[in-house]
């Protein structure tokens, strides 16, 4: 019975896969690219799409170079398909823990606001992609079992990153799915933590489709009014030639920020309730000496 509910679960995922790319593929050949910024764009700017896509992941750390690539408007509908790949990665595979999913998010929303993207489209793919990645870690880690914890150390696998996540689980439960969306590192390997512990995958299920929508569209509507919303409230502090796209970068790391604060207070929490613990049973220790030092007194020496 077991063995015929894995061979179910994998079925559903294979074809939530081939149902994604179907997806992403119709989603972008949907797209169509803004006519007068093709006929704006400069004949030297066009490369080919080896290099455009050599372009993305080169730059995935460079935010404003990245912004510039995705903004291509000749290459919309690879970029499209790279943003789903990467995002599908850093949540469905254990290699794709370094990939900068917040900020690519909010760069992503933000080329949405200036190339006139399909932001409806964008968003669907998008969030189909993270659903579908946190099951494909749900996966891998039903069937591998416990045994992955002991698993080898390598520079495409972080043991300690997969602990961490383990620990914040059996902290929060199955709202960890929800939460780890926002925390970069732990939101690549709790999906594989709740397989491991055998999370009814219904339940994990309705975590994932929830944390997923929930993260996707967060970081990518921010992104997209970023440039409305900000603008405005700073032009009459820094002058009206400010505008927040020329400091994407600036903008990305303060996302990368608060991703990681939430994990950096859980952590900050932890430590000083580890300390107060310790107090708290080194005082006790204490107080139950010297109520026995009390009752029995050492007795006095005779010259």
């Amino acid at each position: 019975m077991r063995q015929m509910q894995k061979a179910r679960w994998t079925r559903l995922i294979m074809w939530a896969a081939v149902l994604w790319l179907f997806w992403a593929g119709a989603a972008t050949w949907a797209q169509e690219p803004n006519q007068g910024a093709v006929e704006a764009a400069q004949p030297a700017e066009a490369v080919d799409l080896w290099t455009f896509i050599k372009e993305i992941f080169s730059n995935l750390f460079n935010s404003r170079e990245l912004m510039k690539t995705l903004g291509k408007p000749q290459f919309i509908i690879v970029a499209y398909g790279a943003l789903n790949v990467i995002v599908f990665t850093e949540t469905g595979l254990l290699i794709g823990f370094f990939l900068p999913g917040d900020s690519l998010l909010v760069i992503a929303g933000l080329v949405a606001f200036l190339g006139g993207w399909n932001v409806p489209l964008l968003l669907g793919t998008l969030c189909a992609s993270a659903i579908i990645g946190d099951s494909v870690g749900y996966s891998i880690g039903f069937k591998t079992g416990p045994k992955i914890f002991k698993r080898e150390e390598s520079w495409l696998f972080h043991k300690g990153h997969l602990l961490k996540a383990q620990q914040f689980y059996e902290k929060h439960g199955g709202k960890t799915i929800i939460l780890a969306r926002f925390m970069p590192f732990i939101r690549t390997f709790a999906p594989v933590v709740a397989g491991v512990g055998k999370m009814k995958y219904a339940r994990f299920l309705a975590f994932n489709i929830v944390g997923g929508i929930g993260w996707v569209c967060s970081m990518v509507v921010f992104g997209y009014f970023m440039s409305s919303l900000i603008n405005p409230a700073l032009r009459p502090i820094f002058g009206d030639g400010f505008d927040v796209q020329d400091h994407v970068e600036k903008v990305a790391i303060l996302v990368v920020l608060l991703s990681i604060a939430p994990g950096f207070f859980v952590w900050l929490r932890g430590k000083f309730a580890g300390k107060n613990a310790t107090s708290d049973r080194m005082h006790a220790v204490t107080a139950e000496t010297d109520a026995l030092q009390r009752i029995n007194p050492s007795p006095s020496v005779k010259c």
